[in-house]
């Protein structure tokens, strides 16, 4: 008798957040015993060590309920993401342990991007209408695919800098692919969204609202998350569905689903090279930074950003239709940076109140 896809959805939810919320304290011990921390530096907002061990959790979670909750579904086609989703982690672990550079990490990506848009097929092969172009050639296709995976990879290191700033974008994005794929019939990718969803919530528990269990993603939960999205939002893209949403606008779509690490990847990296610095070099221009400053509060300003990165969703999938792709998608990247600019502008218009009064405001 086959199970209602109802079960395999609720059992990928169930399955990845028990196994997350039971297991995060163990790590966080083992973490304690084994003097595994975080140490503040000028990448990141936090001011006491931290467990950094996040994604070992992610990661058994992922796998146990993606393996359980698939059921009677084959997950054959998910043989390449799985692989590239452990080596991930263990280029992860190896940072978060042992340390490495940002150009490093960079290098040990660039041949798992390839692995997965040659062998395992997740590639581009149509823009949709995006400045005119439809059908990608072969090699335009997967140089632009391997592009894409590593730099979805790295915005989600980048926006890693606060509590449960990646967690809750993580779980946004693979919440509302999850949905899109199940609207659609393609219930292994479903599968696959929910199992994350279901670890990153037991994570952004801890995460944002533990004390004295109290843990980080670290480079191993990041890397982890950032090859996934990566994945969802090419087969997103690839895919034909069946239902009545807007095949012409998955581009503009995936776009906004992903707005604000992609925003925030490309404005950091423009600043940086503008000051004739590597667009490796940490330091707190971020979008979360500057939204902390204003806010004071780890859960505030990574509420704020995760709901506006809602709102273009919103807005997107209500104005495809009367804008088409290709205007939408330059929409879309022209408010991305206008958001991502605020608060930047609130900050020196304060900074220049402080100047001239003497008196601080924030």
């Amino acid at each position: 008798m086959d199970i209602p896809i109802a079960v395999n959805i609720f059992l990928s939810l169930t399955i990845s957040f028990v196994n997350v919320y039971f297991s995060i304290p163990f790590i966080i011990k083992a973490a304690q015993v084994k003097n595994l921390f975080a140490v503040p530096n000028q990448r990141t907002a936090a001011k006491t060590v931290i467990p950094t061990l996040g994604g070992i959790a992610i990661l058994a979670g992922f796998m146990i309920s993606l393996i359980f909750a698939s059921g009677s579904y084959s997950i054959d086609e998910l043989k390449y993401l799985l692989a590239a989703v452990i080596i991930m982690f263990i280029i992860g672990l190896n940072d978060d342990i042992l340390g490495s550079t940002a150009r490093r990490k960079l290098l040990l990506e660039l041949p798992m991007a390839i692995y997965l848009v040659v062998v395992g097929n997740y590639r581009l092969t149509d823009f949709h209408g995006i400045i005119g172009i439809h059908q990608i050639g072969y090699l335009p296709g997967i140089i632009l695919s391997v592009v894409a995976i590593i730099g979805i990879i790295n915005a989600f290191n980048l926006i890693d800098g606060i509590d449960g700033l990646a967690a809750g974008t993580g779980i946004l994005i693979s919440m509302v692919y999850g949905v899109w794929f199940l609207d659609n019939g393609d219930t292994i990718y479903a599968l696959t969204c929910f199992s994350l969803a279901g670890s990153l919530s037991a994570f952004f528990l801890y995460n944002v609202f533990g004390v004295t269990n109290k843990i980080f993603l670290g480079d191993t939960g990041s890397l982890i998350i950032g090859i996934i999205v990566a994945v969802l939002t090419i087969h997103f893209n690839e895919f034909f569905p069946v239902s009545n949403f807007p095949v012409h606008g998955l581009p503009a779509l995936s776009l906004a689903i992903m707005i604000l690490p992609v925003v925030d990847t490309i404005r950091v990296s423009v600043i940086r090279i503008g000051l004739r610095k590597s667009p490796f070099s940490p330091d707190m221009n971020h979008i979360h930074h500057q939204v902390l400053r204003l806010t004071n509060n780890h859960f505030k300003a990574s509420l704020i950003i995760i709901s506006a990165n809602g709102l273009f969703i919103f807005l997107a999938y209500h104005l495809i239709d009367l804008l088409g792709n290709g205007i939408l998608f330059i929409v879309l990247l022209t408010l991305g940076f206008i958001f991502a600019s605020i608060p930047s502008f609130i900050l020196r218009i304060s900074e220049k109140n402080v100047l001239s009064t003497g008196h601080s405001g924030l």
